[in-house]
């Protein structure tokens, strides 16, 4: 197999999750759009034909493959406040000791001998 048709090979198989992933958002972005009123749920902005482009849909729950029919796991929210709930989310994980690598306590102790150290100089 040559460099070149591998490479056709792997901008085909990212086309084609492009395309997916424009297929499936547009599948619940419009039965969102359908389903509530064009008003952002946190800062209550409302939209019409010309700026609805500004209005995302939110997943709850932060799977964007978990589409239920009734819309359960969907919020609309304006551009600024999706950005923000995402950053929120982001941020919240930073201090949570489960995703860290390094979770264990400092092994060094530097008066772990000192005891010993003060009899010596007796």
């Amino acid at each position: 197999m040559t460099s070149e048709s591998s490479s056709d090979k792997l901008d085909q198989i990212v086309a084609d999750a492009r395309r997916n992933r424009e297929q499936r958002e547009k599948g619940y972005r419009e039965q969102a759009l359908k389903m509530y009123p064009w008003v952002c749920g946190r800062c209550a902005r409302e939209f019409t034909r010309e700026n609805l482009r500004e209005l995302t849909v939110h997943h709850r729950d932060h799977n964007h493959d978990n589409n239920p029919a009734d819309g359960s796991n969907w919020e609309l929210l304006c551009i600024y406040c999706h950005d923000n709930e995402h950053s929120r989310y982001k941020d919240s994980s930073y201090g949570d000791a489960s995703d860290s690598k390094q979770t264990n306590s400092a092994t060094h102790n530097p008066f772990a001998d000192l005891a010993s150290m003060l009899k010596e100089k007796k």
